[in-house]
């Protein structure tokens, strides 16, 4: 995945998810450290608010849609409330006024764990807001498997530019 290319491969999906999964764990493991030292029904709170105003509205809006359109605002919400900017913010804030302290972990807990265990990242306009297999996505992974599936450089050419040259490459 790039700038001009914001696609990834099944591979570098699964890449992507174990960096978050690293961080997940990173978190449980913080979180059983300070276990005696979590306020947990704040931490509880923190965890639930993000999927009360970010998912749970919108699963039910697809959940009743008879074609599977739901208006934007529901991607929207999800998006904004499973941002990591936005958690950083509440965090943030919840420090300015109440302090610094461990429930707060909930708040990665419940990122890390989306990106991380559920391989939900952000849900764009074009998919549902649900998991649905789209043929094609599909077809475009198995693009970029075909094009990686070589023991000599990569990618392996397009079928109408076995000579050209890439402009750029090399450098």
């Amino acid at each position: 995945m790039d700038i001009k290319n914001p696609v990834e491969s099944r591979v570098t999906f699964t890449l992507h998810r174990a960096e978050y999964l690293v961080a997940f764990v990173v978190t449980i493991a913080l979180i059983l450290l300070h276990f005696t030292e979590i306020r947990w029904g704040y931490a509880i709170a923190l965890f639930l608010y993000i999927d009360l105003i970010g998912y749970i509205p919108g699963a039910i809006a697809f959940r009743r849609s008879t074609n599977g359109r739901i208006p934007k605002a529901y991607y929207v919400l999800y998006n904004t409330m499973h941002s990591l900017i936005t958690v950083g913010a509440v965090a943030a804030l919840w420090m300015w006024l109440i302090g610094p302290e461990w429930a707060l972990l909930a708040l990665a807990f419940h990122v890390f764990g989306d990106r991380g265990v559920f391989g939900n990242f952000y849900k764009p306009f074009g998919l549902p807001f649900e998991p649905v297999a789209t043929p094609q996505v599909d077809e475009v992974t198995d693009f970029l498997k075909r094009r990686a599936a070589t023991d000599g450089p990569v990618p392996l050419p397009l079928p109408d530019d076995q000579g050209t040259t890439v402009v750029g490459a090399g450098r």
